[in-house]
């Protein structure tokens, strides 16, 4: 559950505070699958169910033109409207992903796709604790067909794990995102994503501690360094086009340098993904939606081999891997049943889970509730 809430103290700025409350276990415990099937899970389930602060954030706007355009009033603003051409700031607690590698397909697990690899770019290793937010300043530019966002974020001081590094000075990520609303396609919406990121952070470098190990006889450990700060990066493309009036095509790209331990996100070093949404419009259900995809996902030659040499990352490993890319195929359909409530069936089809050709295909339904007011 999550209690969204805010006020505004002036017409620039505002005050936004989320309290959520997470509790279960997720499926295998999270473990086995790079691209988990839900987005929602609560990957330590060690975690307290008591509630925690998810967001707090200061959000101030600065006015670069007089006129104004409609804002859609989110738990992320409640501004009614906006200066066309503004700068937005943000700083304190936040998940990078409401800002970052938006779509208005594959975003949303409430209503829409739920693994991991889908909603969000899989090779995207953003800056996160477990539940997956972070401490930090959102600079956003805003211009009428146009915008680019900078942000600068804290990490964790293990991987996956719940408390963040203070030291900004020396563990910290640096997020950037240019977006231009334009279609490919003549008179059609369309928006174009180009995504950055680099994080520095205590990350073990794969290929060392398979020769460490080597020379020990023992299996390797991605955390048996001493504290060292190291540094990760990658690239994303995130594009939708509109195609007919209630009918989108979408579609990521990732990758990031593949050297360095998989730290906040999950074990992915390369990623495509692909899909179509559609509005329950166009068969006179307004409120519904439904949607496909597809997503290939992939690590590199250094994680292949510490994985096969027996190593653990913090979400896959068994002691063994005869590698293949693992694919994803997920559906669904979201049903408006009355008034906030929602319910969603679904399916994935997963083959090479984990990316191990001894394991799966493997179909996972699922069957989801939501509830807003």
């Amino acid at each position: 559950m999550t209690l969204y809430t805010g006020v505004r103290l002036n017409n620039s700025t505002e005050l936004l505070v989320d309290i959520e409350e997470a509790g279960g276990a997720a499926l295998s415990e999270g473990f086995g699958l790079a691209g988990n099937t839900d987005l929602d899970i609560v990957r330590n389930p060690l975690l307290s169910k008591a509630p925690y602060l998810a967001r707090g954030m200061i959000h101030k706007v600065f006015a670069l033109s007089k006129d104004k355009v409609e804002n859609q009033r989110s738990f992320l603003s409640l501004f009614d409207e906006l200066p066309r051409r503004r700068l937005e700031i943000r700083f304190g607690k936040f998940s990078l992903p409401d800002f970052c590698d938006q779509n208005s397909v594959g975003s949303d697990t409430h209503l829409q796709f739920i693994n991991w690899s889908v909603d969000n770019n899989g090779a995207f290793d953003y800056a996160a604790d477990t539940r997956g937010y972070t401490v930090g300043l959102v600079a956003d530019y805003e211009d009428r067909n146009w915008g680019f966002r900078f942000a600068e974020a804290l990490m964790p001081k293990v991987a996956n794990g719940i408390d963040l590094v203070w030291r900004p000075w020396q563990v910290h990520a640096e997020n950037w995102e240019y977006e231009l609303r334009h279609g490919v396609i003549p008179k059609k919406a369309g928006v174009v994503r180009l995504l950055g990121y680099t994080n520095y952070a205590n990350m073990g470098i794969y290929r060392d501690q398979i020769a460490k190990a080597e020379q020990e006889h023992v299996a390797p450990d991605i955390t048996n360094h001493p504290w060292h700060i190291t540094r990760k990066y990658g690239f994303g493309i995130n594009l939708e086009q509109n195609l007919m009036r209630y009918v989108t095509v979408y579609g990521r790209w990732g990758w990031d340098n593949g050297k360095t331990e998989s730290f906040a996100y999950t074990e992915i070093d390369s990623t495509f993904n692909q899909g179509l949404g559609f509005s329950g419009a166009l068969w006179h259900r307004k409120q519904d939606r439904a949607g496909i995809a597809v997503v290939t996902n992939g690590i590199k030659k250094d994680h292949q081999v510490y994985l096969a040499d027996g190593g653990l990352g913090f979400l896959l490993g068994d002691g063994g891997l005869r590698y293949g890319r693992e694919n994803i195929f997920e559906s669904y359909y979201t049903i408006h049943f009355w008034r906030g409530i929602y319910i969603a069936p679904g399916v994935q089809h997963i083959n090479d889970p984990g990316y191990d050709r001894d394991r799966g295909p493997v179909v996972v339904p699922t069957l989801r509730a939501h509830v807003e007011f």
